[in-house]
């Protein structure tokens, strides 16, 4: 495969896999379209055309040597040291890095705007969810704004090696396989939902690493209720301010990858019940379900940067 098939076919996947489904994805693409050709000259130079296809701002190529892909370097976090790794094991035709870099990173903010529309499927009024999520995705902004992004970048250039990192569609396939899996069993307590999530291969390996699913809000013995999964894909963590509407929304139990203080603060105050599935765990998750695909093309895969490789073909 070459490097291009491999990013098509992750935001592909990303799309299918996408919580507020795969046609309003594709309306939002159709939408942003239309303004692109409204406008003026001076504003299309400026304007990045990877947003006409790509619908994730923190997904990219970064650096693409023209070879076809035979040997993958895979982790959460790829830096300097992972790609000097890989030119020493030698061969490896191309560094995936789960976690944004470059521009990826730069941008990271605009994808925050799928969380908007996933607080919408669960009750939330749109105009509610956007109002309070500007002030986080603006926070965000400012935050990876002074970030060194190109470090990783100028280094596998360097080296000669290929680069690339696949961030919301990984979490995008995670958090589409946690809700059927979850969904699927029905689970009356929140002590069902820690069982289920514990089951999967990666979070039994991160529960033997000391960083398996744990509760950061409510009690084991507590109902469900409703059970939301709005905190597992969006570029990073959203606004605390959530939780309230969510309750108001009838959202008895919260899915999420990680949890701030000043969000188990305001989980516990709409008595929200908050079950963290894990962080790397989930974010290996996601990759594996995508790397399994590349592994069916016949391209060999060697893990590194956290990834808790889990093959299910």
């Amino acid at each position: 495969m070459t490097i291009s098939e491999i990013y098509n076919l992750a935001i592909e996947m990303g799309i299918k896999s996408d919580l507020r489904g795969e046609d309003r994805v594709r309306k939002n693409l159709a939408r942003l379209k239309e303004k692109y050709e409204k406008l003026d000259t001076d504003e299309r130079a400026d304007f990045d055309m990877e947003r006409l296809k790509n619908p994730y701002s923190d997904t990219r190529i970064h650096f693409d040597t023209g070879k076809d892909v035979k040997k993958i370097l895979a982790g959460i976090d790829i830096e300097v040291g992972e790609l000097l790794l890989a030119d020493k094991i030698g061969n490896i035709d191309l560094v995936f890095s789960h976690h944004p870099l470059g521009i990826a990173l730069a941008n990271l903010d605009d994808v925050m705007h799928l969380q908007e529309e996933v607080f919408e499927s669960y009750g939330v009024p749109i105009n509610v969810a956007v109002g309070l999520s500007k002030i986080k995705i603006e926070e965000v902004s400012r935050g990876v704004n002074p970030i060194n992004h190109y470090q990783e970048i100028d280094a596998a250039k360097i080296l000669n090696i290929s680069l690339i990192n696949i961030h919301t569609p990984g979490d995008n396939l995670m958090a589409s396989f946690l809700k059927k899996e979850i969904e699927g069993e029905k689970p009356d307590y929140v002590e069902d939902i820690l069982k289920i999530i514990k089951e999967i291969p990666e979070y039994k390996e991160a529960t033997k690493r000391g960083f398996g699913p744990r509760l950061f809000n409510g009690d084991p013995e507590n109902r469900c209720g409703k059970i939301a999964f709005t905190e597992l894909a969006g570029g990073t963590e959203g606004t605390p301010k959530i939780y309230e509407k969510l309750a108001i929304a009838g959202v008895g139990t919260v899915i999420a990858m990680h949890q701030s203080e000043e969000h188990k603060k305001e989980a516990e105050a709409a008595n929200i019940n908050v079950v963290i599935a894990g962080h790397i765990s989930s974010d290996s998750l996601g990759t594996n379900l995508f790397l399994d695909e590349l592994e069916k093309q016949g391209i060999e895969i060697i893990s590194c940067g956290g990834l808790i490789r889990v093959k299910r073909f």
